[in-house]
């Protein structure tokens, strides 16, 4: 029965995914999406490689306002924190790994576009949720943030050491009129946390109890990545940061 949920659960993320990423690059969403569910994660792996319709027309991108996007940022793992104290943590898992994917799909809905982060974070959710419940094994999840953040880092850190401004080109519509230079401090800072937070992670769920981890990422790590967000401001205003157009952003997701 376990084998068969985390089956379904896989399928229909991947399904979700495929089809998101398909309409964003002009191809058929529901094609994609019914590859997704027949496929799983290996035609999201496909679908992500394969270009973009030049013909396809840009999508304007709608706004949320800021507690919809916090509500769709909390939601997963306030409901995650909740499921794994009544029922435990692998129906937790479950329920997290639902979650998640109508976050993005409501995401889609109201802004009609997903970031490349969410995206990646919603297949490691699905991969290392799946494998959690299927497997019987909680290490699975424990470790989704710090491969997240680590390949995160890694990302980063080679575009900014090879000039290649990938964060710029995930977040360049939330800060308008950033400089290049406020650009490379602003990734640099983004590595260096994230490098932080996958250490603080293995510390975490390698020596505290799984309730205590997920304690920790809904009221450490989490307000941690705000406040961090929060603290690059007056960076960001020094480097040509436009706050009259910048655009409410979600955070990086885990």
């Amino acid at each position: 029965m376990i084998f068969w949920l985390v089956c379904l659960l896989a399928l229909v993320g991947s399904a979700v995914i495929c089809g998101v990423i398909a309409a964003e690059k002009g191809r058929s969403p529901l094609g994609w999406g019914a590859l997704g569910f027949v496929f799983g994660p290996i035609a999201v792996l496909v679908i992500a490689a394969v270009p973009k319709d030049p013909n396809t027309p840009e999508r304007s991108v709608r706004e949320v306002g800021a507690g919809v996007r916090l509500l769709l940022d909390l939601g997963p793992l306030v409901l995650f924190f909740i499921a794994n104290a009544k029922f435990g943590v692998f129906t937790g898992t479950a329920i997290f790994i639902a979650a998640f994917v109508v976050a993005l799909v409501v995401s889609f809905a109201l802004t009609r576009t997903l970031s490349a982060l969410q995206l990646f974070s919603g297949f490691l959710v699905i991969v290392m949720g799946g494998l959690t419940i299927w497997l019987h094994n909680e290490t699975f999840i424990k470790i989704k943030p710090t491969i997240y953040y680590a390949i995160v880092s890694a990302l980063l850190l080679f575009g900014l050491v090879t000039k290649r401004p990938l964060l710029k080109s995930v977040l360049g519509s939330a800060y308008p009129g950033l400089d290049q230079t406020g650009w490379d401090k602003l990734t640099r800072n983004w590595t260096l946390f994230f490098v932080a937070m996958a250490i603080a992670n293995e510390a975490v769920w390698r020596n505290l109890t799984t309730d205590q981890w997920i304690s920790y990422k809904l009221w450490i790590a989490l307000p941690a990545t705000f406040v961090f967000a929060i603290a690059n401001v007056p960076m960001l205003l020094k480097h040509g940061l436009n706050t009259d157009a910048a655009k409410p952003q979600e955070l990086p997701p885990e």
